[in-house]
């Protein structure tokens, strides 16, 4: 009898091998849904896509899927991978291979293979090396897969040293799986990312960022961040990470950095945007760190960090519309407490217009920013938050702050000012902007006698401009 949660793998993934078997071909399942079917992960029963291997080169694995498929995908043909869709199940079909990276080329080369234990061989781990040959479900594992999950280790089935280089990405891969399953990396494993942390850097921009995001967005990426650290990996796409590692002194004492900012990101949601804040909060704290009174001060490293963040976003190729929500997190991530002596409703305005709708967002990365083991200290700190949002809400409710706008359009502001499109104008909304932030709705009439005197003053040269 099967076990329980071997049946969910069964039912989706049937199908396929009723085709290959059909055609006398021989078809394994491989990858996290057979890793995770022997841990018994609850989330076999949720795989929104499968993952097979079979001695079937590309052109025959399209024609065998292409009359059954809801819709397939050969971009992936030349490196042996046919992909479908069918009843809303991705299933992507590879050929036998191996991969190895040029010393200088960002580009795999692929090789086709017919045999399954060598092509488990070239896979990244022994926990991701076992296959589930379909529809016997006869388990292969050639490199004590299973022993691997069962002593928590994480090891590679050939060495590690052709293992990274096979696929220098496995390296920042072995991070992920370090934290999702709470492996403890062997010692060969480790050693050998450390000496070919720089081969890192030969892998596309785009495929780094995506690993780093898959790490970040786990519920605890604690111990693969430590790994990338101390093996010196973070250095070679993310600096910024080892850099917080600030030499401690036991006359200028702080807080050790670099384990706060980890702390923070496990502090928060899983989400992508609120954890990259986190990740990059502090990072312009080594660059501003100065002494003053035997105190150390890190003045502005919110301003200065913001700049690193979209730098260093913008290098691993960030879409612009995360760079922009990070940089504004970070930028905006100590207001919070230039409000410590209590706020004025313009105050709060201002925070808010600021915030825009990163607000839950900020309120989060502000609370989760606090990491001392201080409890009268926290509860402060918490409180005062509390208060604030709930003083948020009550203003929000009245004044719709998520729709701040000045009372006038720039229709209206040309009409009463006898303007035609110009700069003029922005400079007029941006005055009526902060009239609306600084005293909230008014009357519309007497917010066009208060442009009117602004605006006579400005023209008298008796206001700023």
């Amino acid at each position: 009898m099967l076990p329980e949660r071997v049946k969910p793998i069964v039912d989706k993934a049937g199908a396929i091998a009723k085709l290959f078997r059909a055609n006398d071909i021989p078809i394994y399942l491989v990858g996290g849904s057979v890793r995770d079917a022997v841990i018994s992960r609850d989330q076999v029963a949720e795989i929104p896509d499968f993952d097979y291997t079979t001695p079937a080169r590309p052109e025959l694995i399209e024609k065998i899927l292409s009359p059954w498929a809801d819709a397939l995908w050969t971009q992936g043909k030349k490196f042996g991978t046919i992909a479908c869709i069918k009843d809303g199940i991705r299933h992507e079909v590879t050929t036998f291979r191996s991969e190895t990276y040029d010393p200088d080329s960002r580009k795999p080369e692929v090789s086709f293979g017919n045999s399954l234990e060598e092509d488990l061989s070239r896979r990244d781990f022994t926990v991701n090396a076992m296959a589930l040959s379909l529809p016997d479900l006869e388990l292969i594992d050639p490199f004590n897969g299973i022993g691997d999950l069962g002593a928590l280790r994480l090891a590679t089935p050939l060495s590690p040293e052709i293992s990274f280089s096979d696929d220098p990405l496995r390296m920042m891969r072995a991070a992920r799986f370090i934290a999702s399953l709470d492996l403890t990396p062997d010692e060969a494993l480790t050693e050998a990312v450390g000496k070919m942390a720089s081969r890192i850097e030969v892998v596309s921009a785009e495929r780094t960022r995506d690993e780093l995001n898959r790490l970040v967005t786990l519920p605890n990426p604690e111990k693969g961040l430590w790994f990338l650290v101390n093996t010196g990996l973070a250095e070679h796409f993310l600096p910024e990470l080892p850099a917080l590692a600030l030499e401690q002194d036991p006359i200028h004492r702080h807080k050790d950095v670099l384990g706060h900012t980890i702390a923070v990101v496990c502090k928060t949601q899983p989400n992508l945007i609120l954890r990259l804040a986190a990740l990059f909060h502090d990072v312009g704290k080594p660059k501003t760190r100065s002494y003053e009174n035997d105190k150390v001060q890190f003045h502005f490293h919110d301003v200065v960090g913001a700049r690193m963040t979209k730098k260093r976003m913008s290098a691993l190729r960030y879409p612009t519309s995360d760079i922009e929500s990070v940089t504004k997190l970070v930028e905006l991530h100590l207001r919070f407490h230039t409000y410590k002596l209590g706020w004025t409703d313009k105050a709060l305005r201002r925070y808010a217009r600021d915030a825009g709708s990163l607000l839950s967002e900020l309120n989060e990365l502000t609370r989760c920013d606090c990491t001392t083991r201080n409890e009268k200290k926290a509860k402060e700190l918490s409180d005062r938050i509390d208060e604030m949002e709930v003083r948020l809400s009550a203003l929000s409710e009245k004044e719709e702050l998520a729709s701040l706008r000045p009372d006038l359009d720039g229709d209206e502001v040309m009409e009463l000012l006898g303007l035609s499109p110009s700069r003029e104008v922005g400079v007029a909304m941006n005055w009526l902007m902060d009239l609306r932030l600084d005293e909230g709705p008014l009357d519309k009439d007497i917010v066009k006698s208060r442009l009117l005197e602004w605006w006579r003053s400005r023209n008298s040269g008796e206001a700023e401009t």
